[in-house]
């Protein structure tokens, strides 16, 4: 967090409480991200929340893959995710570990939750739990085999693990309260049977458990302090407590918090909601399986390689998740900040090139044949460390073709018949005649030239009231542009029914439109993730692509902001 904006948020003051009053004397906090999927814009509030709140009180933060579902999980996404962290400019300082892990060890509290009668082998099916769960009014009611023994229960648990029984057949609950109202207390399941290879222990098992009961035994056993969650796992927090009291970590709470010294806090936040954003990553990847985008990384995903493949800075990321804030109420952040802090970070940085994405030729028709001037220009206008460079100018330039008008309207600073424009760094041109082709479209322009008004020359102080960027149409680069849009149409509104709409509908179907263009001939020299400001253009990255035999800049952000902080 920056020291210069550095402020508080009511998780700080809670951890604050906590260290006062001696409930713990360190801060130890952990990242738990499933490997079912690369990280997203979202992922980076409980991120840097994370990661963040360790650093500001000296402690460590662990990076934990809650690696339970085998069906969906894989070692690419292991390495995207840890890639993606260090990107962020952060490292797992408490260690990296996985729930597999900690599968044997699980499976002993299990088996001790039911010789203690927390917990028994169930035999209802997934549509008969719903059915005997009850409602948010109504209480659920107890199995048939709640009151199963408890050496039955073991005996069948530990015939599950050794793969006797097909997938749905048995599963462990543990025994809580099914008239609790709170629907996660009524005897959640804890193990189900899954014949699937896992990515780290193969096929080893073939019960795998569930997410709320080894989630909170990893915090537990890697001794987190304060486990920091979005706030969907609110109604969980009771289940977390019962789990990680049940194996024997924390003595039952005497206050609301509980004796921290021997187990973890949860703490919940607000999750982040952008506009026009898909922030789910179930549906996410349904655009990635079903060809919407062409992958993960795909510029217009939100997961950060797809930001980072855009242009987008780490340091901007940073600075809008602090801006956003910590919050205990949902909300939705325009995604015009977001872009403002991608703005104001590269605004600083990024070189400053010319490139015209819709060419129109000019012809300069009383500049000698064959002649070229090199003129000098800097990098940044605000930053000379960033130095110079230079161009040529010739006979023929391409100009932007929206820089014409035949008839302009009122205050149309830009170039139109008998006008007068400074070309930037060059010269002040004059267009004379605009050369047609049989359809009526504009082939070329016929200009003429102001020898005198040279950019640094003594002439140079004759002002014209509009400034062009162009390109020497004799050594520029070709370049294909893409060109981004939010990936969702405008919001629809808030009723039901667009909330039920299928989110394929909405889909903007013009998230990504080509432009085929030219650039200065100093980019010759760029790498891929190279990121400049193409003057009056906006910023741009160069991709890996090529289109055509020619580079591929993507948009990252344009200049003007949609959004005032």
């Amino acid at each position: 967090m920056s020291e210069s904006r550095e402020r508080t948020n009511f998780i700080w003051d809670a951890i604050d409480e906590d260290l006062k009053s001696g409930r713990c004397t360190k801060v130890h906090t952990r990242f738990p991200p499933e490997p079912n999927g690369h990280l997203h814009i979202g992922h980076c509030k409980a991120l840097v929340t994370d990661f963040g709140t360790a650093e500001k009180y000296g402690g460590l933060c662990n990076l934990r893959f809650d690696d339970t579902n085998p069906a969906k999980e894989e070692t690419e996404y292991v390495d995207g995710i840890m890639n993606d962290i260090r990107w962020l400019g952060f490292e797992w300082t408490g260690g990296l570990y996985y729930a597999s892990e900690y599968y044997e060890q699980c499976y002993e509290i299990a088996e001790d939750f039911i010789r203690r009668g927390l917990a028994y082998v169930d035999e209802l099916n997934a549509e008969q739990m719903r059915e005997y769960r009850g409602t948010l009014s109504e209480p659920g009611k107890n199995s048939p085999w709640r009151d199963r023994p408890a050496e039955e229960s073991l005996d069948l648990f530990r015939r599950m693990r050794a793969g006797e029984f097909p997938e749905g057949r048995y599963i462990l609950r543990a025994k809580i309260d099914m008239a609790s109202p709170n629907i996660n207390m009524r005897d959640p399941a804890m193990y189900r049977i899954l014949y699937k290879e896992h990515h780290r222990t193969g096929k080893e098992w073939c019960i795998y458990p569930m997410y709320d009961f080894a989630h909170p035994l990893g915090d537990a056993i890697e001794g987190i302090t304060h486990s920091l969650c979005s706030l969907e796992f609110e109604d969980h927090r009771p289940l977390y407590d019962w789990v990680v009291e049940n194996a024997g970590f924390r003595k039952p709470h005497k206050d609301k918090h509980g004796d921290l010294s021997q187990g973890p806090r949860q703490i919940e936040f607000a999750r982040l909601n952008l506009t026009r954003t898909v922030m789910s990553k179930r549906y996410l990847r349904r655009l990635v399986e079903e060809g919407y985008v062409s992958g993960w990384d795909d510029p217009r995903m939100p997961t950060l390689s797809g930001l980072r493949r855009r242009g987008y800075t780490p340091a901007s990321i940073r600075d809008f998740i602090e801006r956003i804030g910590l919050s205990k109420a949902d909300s939705v952040v325009d995604i015009g900040l977001l872009e403002y802090c991608v703005r104001n970070d590269l605004g600083s940085k990024a070189p400053r090139m010319m490139a015209v994405q819709k060419p129109l030729k000019i012809v300069l028709t009383n500049w000698e044949e064959g002649k070229t001037d090199t003129l000098t220009i800097e990098n940044h206008p605000d930053h000379p460390e960033l130095g110079t460079r230079e161009l040529s100018f010739g006979r023929e330039l391409y100009i932007e073709a929206d820089d014409f008008m035949e008839d302009p309207p009122k205050k149309f600073f830009r170039l139109r018949p008998d006008g007068e424009v400074r070309l930037k760094g060059a010269y002040i041109i004059r267009c004379d005649e605009a050369v047609k082709n049989a359809d009526g479209s504009i082939d070329h322009l016929n200009c003429s030239v102001d020898l005198d008004s040279r950019s640094g020359s003594p002439g140079a102080e004759r002002k014209v009231k509009g400034t062009l960027h162009w390109v020497n149409a004799e050594d520029c680069v070709p370049l294909t542009f893409r060109l981004y849009e939010p990936l969702l149409k405008e919001d629809e509104g808030e009723d039901e029914e667009s909330e039920k709409k299928d989110f394929i509908a909405r889909l903007n179907p013009n998230s990504l439109t080509l432009a085929k263009g030219f650039g200065e001939k100093a980019l010759d020299g760029a790498a891929a993730g190279d990121t400049f400001q193409f003057l009056r253009l906006g910023y741009f990255c160069k991709d890996r692509d090529s289109q055509d035999g020619s580079p591929v800049y993507n948009l990252t952000v344009g200049l003007k902001d949609s959004y005032k902080p």
